[in-house]
């Protein structure tokens, strides 16, 4: 199958370099160099874990559930 990528300049001739040395077509070293990265597992992603900030009993009464919307916003701003 035929392709275009774009390849950094100093990079694609490196390829080069090494497919002259080795007497190798520059298909066969970039298809290697594929090749060995598929090979290896995938990186595991960064995945952002929230630091578990939770206080009290999470089965016990919610103490905000006898506050109105209103009221939480007043005592959240300070009466701002």
């Amino acid at each position: 199958m035929k392709t275009t990528v774009e390849i950094h300049d100093g990079l694609l001739e490196r390829a080069r370099q090494r497919a002259k040395d080795t007497g190798q077509p520059l298909r066969a070293i970039i298809e290697d160099g594929l090749r060995q990265l598929l090979a290896k597992p995938p990186p595991k992603k960064n995945e952002y874990k929230m630091k578990d900030c939770r206080y009290g009993d999470p089965n016990g009464p919610n103490p905000l559930e006898k506050y109105s919307w209103e009221e939480l916003r007043d005592i959240i701003y300070e009466g701002r």
